[in-house]
């Protein structure tokens, strides 16, 4: 990866902030652009530091980490934002999607799968841990009858179902027997029957939620 990913994380745990910052910064292709332990902090802050992604807590002192992805999501659609969290119950993961997260992961991951799970976000996955995407498939699938899937070809929603268990695009790609290049071509077409901009998005509208 040639470009520089610049971070910024919103973390208030002292030995997590630290954790992250060791992770991020042995690493040649991240940047931490500001760390911040507050929420209104970072609704202040953050945008100056001009982040790609955004590591978000949920369980901030003087908020919800989910109020100030609501907050900086529409003002700055070009930062992507992974909540970082111990929480895993379905209720906060689609709230936590609706806010305007793309990604969401869990503090118990290896530091391993958060760099990876980083990289392919910046590149246009949507990752979560193994567990999360269950949550999230059981949920979405708990629907017959899909919102949005008439106008989608089956390789479309095929692709859909893939983007909503929370595999990455290389791992899509490679199961579909397609390049990358034709599956982000798939994605756009997805986005623009729809009337969405991103997968989180489509994800809802297509499969809804109860």
């Amino acid at each position: 990866m040639k470009n520089l990913i610049k971070i910024a994380i919103v973390e208030d745990n002292s030995d997590i902030q630290e954790l992250l910052l060791d992770i991020f910064t042995t690493q040649k292709n991240f940047s931490v652009t500001g760390v911040f332990d507050n929420k209104t902090s970072a609704l202040k802050n953050l945008p100056l530091s001009k982040p790609d992604i955004v590591l978000m807590d949920i369980g901030l002192p003087d908020g919800s980490g989910l109020e100030c992805i609501k907050e900086l999501k529409p003002r700055f659609p070009e930062i992507e934002f992974m909540v970082y969290t111990t929480f895993e119950d379905d209720k906060t993961v689609f709230e936590a999607l609706e806010a305007g997260a793309s990604s969401y992961i869990l503090k118990r991951s290896k530091p391993e799968f958060i760099i990876s799970a980083v990289k392919d976000l910046y590149t246009g996955g949507s990752p979560m841990n193994p567990d999360i995407a269950r949550i999230l498939v059981n949920r979405l699938f708990n629907n017959k009858k899909p919102n949005g899937a008439s106008v989608l070809t089956q390789r479309e929603h095929e692709i859909m179902k893939l983007l909503a268990e929370g595999n990455l695009y290389k791992e899509i790609a490679e199961r579909l027997e397609i390049s990358i290049n034709t599956l982000k071509a798939h994605c756009y077409n997805i986005y623009q029957k729809l009337h969405v901009n991103n997968k989180t998005e489509a994800i809802i509208k297509v499969f809804g939620r109860n």
